[in-house]
C-alpha cells in the first residue's frame, strides 16, 4: 500500500467518492482528486475536465495539469497513448479500473485504502 500519495480518478459526474470510474481519461466529465495518507483519505476535490471543450488532444492538456497539481496516479477505465506518454513523462502513475465502478471501490481495488 502506498502510503501517502495524490490519485486523480476520472469520474463521470461531481459526487466525489461516491461518484463512479469514467470510461475515458480525456473524456472524462470530471476528475476527482483525492489525498491518501497512511491509506486514510485526508481530501477530495472534484474539478471539471480542463479539457472538456477540445476536440482532438485532450488526454495531453489534462496530463499536464494534473501534473501542476501534483497528483501522483491516475485511474481510468483506459488512458490514450498521447496522455499516457504525458503522464510518464511527469511520473504520474497509471491505473486501468473497470468503467462504472464506484470509486471508492477502485481504491480498494488498487490497494491505497486501508
Amino acid at each position: 500500500m502506498r502510503k501517502n500519495v495524490i490519485v486523480a480518478v476520472a469520474t463521470l459526474g461531481e459526487k466525489g467518492l461516491q461518484d463512479s470510474v469514467s470510461h475515458e481519461f480525456g473524456h472524462s466529465k470530471t476528475f476527482t482528486i483525492i489525498e491518501i495518507e497512511e491509506g486514510k483519505i485526508k481530501n477530495v476535490k472534484v474539478i471539471q475536465n480542463p479539457a472538456a471543450s477540445i476536440s482532438h488532444g485532450r488526454g495531453p492538456l489534462i496530463a499536464k495539469k494534473l501534473a501542476e497539481m501534483k497528483v501522483q496516479m491516475v485511474i481510468s477505465g483506459e488512458v490514450g497513448p498521447g496522455a499516457s506518454a504525458i503522464l510518464k513523462e511527469f511520473g504520474i502513475a497509471q491505473e486501468v479500473a473497470s468503467p462504472g465502478q464506484r470509486l471508492e471501490n477502485a481504491l480498494k481495488e488498487k490497494a491505497l485504502l486501508g
